[in-house]
């Protein structure tokens, strides 16, 4: 198998993608948190913010978090220490990374994770459920920021990968790439919709028949291009995102079925165990579906020369003042 040109290990920064990590690992739960709070309808138990019954959000007695006010409130405070995350995330970016593109983007999200918290604000003293529905994807957009950004800090995107054939499926691969993560996206547009009116449910399920054939064929280009790359290293990592996208969209469709018969076609009752469990399971696998999706295709460009040059980063990284 042909490698990469490595860089000496000592030249890059290992904060800055241990902690886009930690940030990206950290709004996994919050997510979870998120949609349970939608799956059990407890969105609205805390009536004010930024406080939360009149106290500071972080002063709340934790004896008074008690049924529904217990996974409203943790989901304020768990994004409120994403939100801490993210700022230290940015600072330690712009401090260490001589690539300023990324410094730029670290601060992109921190505007994402302050308007993100505003937006959910917002919901709950304007009472307005199409504020619920941009919540929740800006939620999804804020995880594939943090999770791209932890690709990019990682050593694999310091690597230049040299050598790699330009394959005869390339173009393929970026353009169903880009293809996956818009509907993609566009899926999880679609569940918010319906997971806070009730609407639209028929377009969520045309959306995901789509969804299935154009994964399936990404997976086909990539397994192609990784062939064709005489099992070049980049593209062995690229053929393994590509299959677990493949194994996330047959676990999405499994969970996407078994919610809705818990959900309409038993007697279990919408806000029974296993709907909330397999309803909030549904939106988590949608967010790795996105991010899955997302960090593929920029491997993908990456190969293909038309990522952002990375050859500037081989150097010990400047410290700015």
């Amino acid at each position: 198998m042909q490698t990469d040109d490595p860089i000496p290990s000592d030249s890059v920064p290992v904060w800055p993608h241990r902690l886009a990590v930690t940030t990206a690992a950290a709004t996994l739960p919050l997510l979870f948190l998120g949609g349970l709070v939608t799956s059990m309808q407890v969105g609205m138990v805390v009536p004010d913010w930024p406080t939360t019954f009149g106290y500071n959000m972080f002063l709340y007695p934790w004896s008074k978090m008690v049924g529904g006010i217990f996974y409203e409130h943790s989901h304020r405070l768990l994004g409120a220490g994403v939100g801490m995350l993210t700022l230290g995330l940015a600072a330690t970016l712009w401090v260490t990374e001589s690539r300023r593109w990324l410094a730029w983007l670290g601060v992109a999200a921190v505007v994402a994770v302050v308007v993100q918290g505003v937006v959910g604000g917002l919901r709950v003293v304007l009472i307005e459920q199409r504020i619920a529905i941009v919540h929740a994807c800006l939620a999804q957009a804020f995880f594939a920021l943090v999770a791209s950004i932890s690709l990019f800090t990682a050593a694999e995107w310091r690597i230049e990968p040299r050598h790699v054939p330009q394959a005869d499926d390339a173009a393929k691969l970026r353009r169903f790439g880009l293809l996956n993560v818009a509907l993609i996206y566009a899926q999880l547009v679609l569940g918010a919709v319906f997971r806070h009116t009730g609407a639209g449910l028929g377009l969520h399920i045309a959306g995901a028949m789509v969804v299935f054939v154009t994964v399936f064929l990404l997976v086909d280009h990539a397994q192609e291009y990784a062939r064709q790359s005489d099992g070049h290293a980049a593209g062995a990592r690229l053929l393994r995102s590509a299959r677990t996208l493949r194994g996330l969209v047959l676990l999405q469709i499994g969970l996407g079925l078994a919610a809705y018969i818990v959900k309409y076609l038993t007697a279990a009752g919408p806000l029974s165990a296993a709907a909330v469990l397999l309803a909030t399971g549904h939106v988590i696998v949608g967010a790795l579906l996105l991010v899955t999706s997302l960090r593929c295709t920029l491997r993908a460009y990456r190969l293909s020369g038309r990522a952002h040059p990375v050859t500037e980063s081989f150097a010990a990284p400047e410290v700015r003042a």
